[in-house]
């Protein structure tokens, strides 16, 4: 009584339960990967949503190219014309910097 019975390689406790051995700085360090593993999975869901909202934002924008005015024309015209000096501008994705 009092001593545990080995069986092969697993350990066995006094209820007859397998017991996986971990030292408590293994335990650390798992829990400490996983909360990493999580907070960068969390922050490149979250860069991607950021992401997808500019370009729904940027999608109906546009740049004259008189006179540099930044307008929205949500129209599906082909050449849009510019609201303050009235010339026409072609529908192109502006170039992210």
């Amino acid at each position: 009584m009092g001593q545990r019975y080995r069986a092969g390689s697993r350990d066995i406790d006094n209820d007859g339960n397998a017991v996986i051995r971990v030292t408590l700085t293994a335990l650390v360090a798992i829990y400490l990967l996983l909360f990493l593993a999580a907070v960068f999975l969390l922050w490149i869901v979250g860069e991607w949503n950021r992401r997808r909202r500019e370009r729904r934002a940027l999608r109906y924008r546009l740049v004259c190219a008189i006179c540099a005015f930044e307008f929205e024309d949500r129209t599906t015209a082909l050449l849009p014309r510019c609201p303050r000096c009235g010339s026409l501008n072609e529908r192109f994705k502006p170039e992210r910097i």
